[in-house]
């Protein structure tokens, strides 16, 4: 999974009314540079390697947010132009996510579907493809999502395999939607995940030090009916978590060989859905994640402060909608950006350069007045939103008629010649 966030810059409650720019460019620009250079690329390379050297027998899935490929295209076109040539072996999946990496599946089904439709739309412009499985925020899956997600044509979702979730069962089996059993749901195999994310250069790991044939060995051990090891992580595992020295890269590099010889084989998300039968449904009536020990939304949502934070956020989800405002439309997926809230936790709050969860919150607040008030004066929170739904309502129905009116006129020029 790769995602990088724009940062905020300092904004001081006297800015509010006067000053409509909130970002922090340099620390921004300074961070796509890092994460490319150390990780981006080199992985980029690796699994280049990987699928040339297995002669195309090595497959894997990228989760890219569409925020992400915008700041790529800004800051390191050089990385778009690797990502472009890993499409073309046809042995990338390129899954869909929300466009800003947000929160929108647990506060606006309308917003939701309009981040997906937009990734959609950059996923086929850049790679030419169009996958129908979900990689959601942190993994955010439930009940109510599966159902979300197979309403706007995803058969296939990706989420933790949480404990809480399975109980005694395994993650290594494809899984049904409880809500929806024509729905595939591919589930995290954590401990495979996490070991080489946070223990692959810790000499107190039981297993360090680890390389590629120890590893495939660990995955020949499980009895032979279990079919699939889903082993995901965030992309910064390589060069970053774990940087080249600790070999991580070589490591990654020598798999397909070692797995191939063992008589496993490498699938897509969408290549498992389809050659996989599965039988047991898995039941998540609560959101579940990957972030955090409790595996859910509270690290995101745990606290007052994250709390009022989305609330005032998705409280003019209607309004933006409406506007036409670009500047208000890309300022409103930006300030979804989920790490804002992870910011706020008092716990962990994550990389960033705020002294506490409170420092954070104050900026992030001071950004949004100034925004909401932008809103505010496009469509004023006067208007009930129920007038604003029905309003957004007849615009859509009338954009939908316009479209369908011009592919009908294409039809009648196309006849006449």
């Amino acid at each position: 999974m790769m995602h990088i966030p724009n940062r905020l810059r300092r904004y001081r409650f006297f800015e509010i009314g006067s000053n409509h720019y909130y970002y922090d460019d340099m620390q921004t620009e300074e961070q796509v540079t890092r994460m490319v250079q150390q990780s981006y690329l080199p992985l980029g390379q690796t699994l280049a390697d990987m699928i040339r050297l297995s002669r195309g027998k090595f497959h894997c899935a990228i989760a890219i947010s569409g925020t992400t490929l915008d700041l790529l295209e800004q800051y390191s076109p050089e990385m778009i132009d690797v990502l472009k040539q890993l499409a073309d072996t046809n042995c990338v999946e390129f899954v869909a996510m929300p466009y800003s990496y947000s929160m929108a599946s647990e506060y606006n089904e309308n917003e939701f579907t309009e981040q997906l439709k937009r990734q959609k739309e950059k996923i086929s412009e850049l790679f030419s493809q169009s996958s129908t499985t979900l990689w959601n925020t942190e993994l955010f899956y439930s009940d109510d999502i599966s159902l979300l997600a197979w309403k706007l044509g995803y058969k296939t979702v990706m989420t933790e395999g949480a404990k809480h979730i399975l109980s005694w069962k395994s993650p290594n089996y494809l899984y049904l939607s409880a809500v929806q059993p024509k729905q595939r749901v591919l589930l995290r195999n954590m401990t495979l995940s996490d070991n080489l994310t946070f223990h692959f250069s810790d000499s107190r790991w039981p297993d360090y030090p680890m390389d590629a044939e120890k590893y495939i060995h660990t995955l020949a051990q499980f009895p032979d009916t279990e079919e699939l090891f889903n082993i995901w992580m965030g992309a910064e595992t390589f060069g970053i978590w774990q940087n080249a020295e600790t070999g991580i890269f070589e490591f990654l590099k020598a798999l397909p060989y070692y797995a191939l010889e063992q008589g496993m084989t490498f699938v897509t998300p969408s290549e498992a859905a389809k050659q996989l039968t599965g039988t047991e449904r898995v039941s998540v009536p609560e959101t579940v994640s990957w972030a955090g020990e409790s595996k859910d939304l509270s690290v995101f949502t745990g606290n007052d402060l994250q709390q009022e934070a989305l609330q005032k956020l998705y409280a003019v989800v209607e309004r933006v909608h409406l506007c036409k405002d670009r500047r208000i439309k890309e300022n409103w997926l930006l300030l979804q950006d989920i790490n804002h809230m992870h910011y706020m936790d008092h716990i962990d709050h994550g990389s960033t350069s705020y002294e506490s969860a409170y420092d954070a919150f104050i900026n992030y607040m001071n950004v949004l007045a100034d925004f909401l008030q932008l809103v505010n004066e496009q469509y004023p929170d006067t208007i009930e939103n129920e007038e604003l739904n029905s309003l957004l309502k007849t615009i859509n129905n009338q954009e939908k008629e316009i479209v369908s009116l011009k592919q009908e006129i294409e039809k009648l020029r196309k006849k006449k010649k």
